[in-house]
Parts: structure tokens; sequence; C-alpha cells
């Protein structure tokens, strides 16, 4: 499973595909985010902003293969095994991204509540904020997963319902990256840093599922 992974993360980092989401995700966070703004909500849009960069991840490591070598790495490892690396080399690229910018905005933002009136840990702050950042990597995961092939092989199809189901996860209520970026929100509102351990472990749960009926519908549907 290494091989696989160091091949799938050599073909992303080689296309340069990833430059688009990764400029996209530099804009969001240059508009919505500023030197001096209350810590946790500018972690709490950034984490939300890179919900529909992992999902773009996705379509671009799924896609990113040329058929002909696709057919040869399935052949030769199984087609499951192949999506999964797949799968997993776009989590982890948006993984290592919100990492770097929670580690950047952690940095530049004001430890302190919505009001300004009370003062807020930096550093567990910026923990939090990472915890929040990696339930919205997942979900963007399994929003990528569910929305490209084997399950939608149509892009006129497959990109509205990924950005309409990005946009649903992080503003629908019950969903574990609403959870996560509104409790830091409320958090901030409060003064008070909060802990997603719940979130996080819900969208472990809803990726690991989403990523076995991907790499199940791989087994029996050719490209």
């Amino acid at each position: 499973m290494t091989a696989l992974l160091r091949y799938q993360a050599a073909l992303l980092v080689r296309s340069q595909r990833w430059l688009p989401p990764v400029i996209l995700y530099a804009v969001f966070l240059g508009v919505g985010v500023q030197s001096g703004q209350p810590i946790l909500d500018s972690l709490g849009y950034a984490a939300a902003a890179l919900l529909p960069v992992a999902a773009w991840l996705v379509r671009i490591c799924v896609a990113g293969e040329p058929p002909a070598a696709r057919a040869c790495v399935s052949a030769a490892v199984g087609p499951a095994r192949a999506h999964l690396a797949a799968l997993l080399v776009a989590l982890a690229g948006a993984a290592m991204l919100g990492t770097v910018a929670t580690v950047l905005v952690t940095l530049i933002s004001d430890p302190v509540s919505s009001d300004h009136q009370i003062r807020v840990p930096r550093f567990p702050a910026g923990g939090s904020g990472l915890l929040a950042v990696l339930a919205c990597a997942l979900l963007g995961t399994a929003v990528g997963a569910l929305t490209t092939w084997p399950l939608l092989r149509s892009p006129g199809r497959a990109v509205p319902t990924m950005l309409l189901a990005a946009l649903l996860s992080v503003v629908v209520t019950g969903s574990p990256a609403h959870a996560a970026v509104s409790g830091l929100v409320t958090g901030s509102q409060k003064g008070t840093v909060p802990l997603p351990l719940l979130p996080l472990a819900g969208a472990a749960v809803v990726t690991a599922v989403a990523l076995a009926v991907a790499c199940a519908l791989t087994s029996r549907r050719s490209p």
C-alpha cells in the first residue's frame, strides 16, 4: 500500500492540477482572514473553506491517472486498493493544507473573543481549530468520493453535485463539519475554547463508509 500511496502522490504533485484548489483556498483565506481578527472565528472560517477544496482534490486524484495506467495498476493490486490509494492521497493533501492554514491563522489572529473582551488561549485555540480542520478535510473527502467516479461519471452532473454537497455539509445542522465550525464560532462568542472531538469522530465514520462504498463500486464498474 505504501508504494501505491507514493505513486498516487507523485501523480498528483507532477500533474500540478493541485494548484487551482490550493490557490482558491489561499484566496479564501486572504479575503476572509485578516491579522488581528478573533482567533476562533478565523479558525472556523479556515476549516469551513477547506471542505470544498478537499472534495476537489479527491476529484483530481481519482481522475489524474491515464486510463491505460489505471488499468495496469488495477490489474496488479486490485481496483479497490488502487482507488483507495487515490482517495487517501487526496485526504492527506487536504489535511496538510489545512494544517498549514491553521498554523498561520493561529499566529496572525488576535487571541480574544468575538467582542474582543475575553482573552482566549492561543495554542489551545489552534489545537481546536486543527481538529475542526481535520473534520472538514475528512468530510470533504467523503463528499468527493461520493460525487466522482465510479458513482457519478458525467462531469456535468458530478461537479454541481459535489459543490452542492460540500455547501450542505457546512451549513446543514447535524453535519460533523457544521458542528465543528459552529462550535468554534460559539466558543468565540463566549470566549471559551471548544474541543470538537465528537464532530471529528463523526466525520471519520462518515468518511470511512463513503470510501468503503466508493472502493466497493470500483471493483464492479469499469472506467
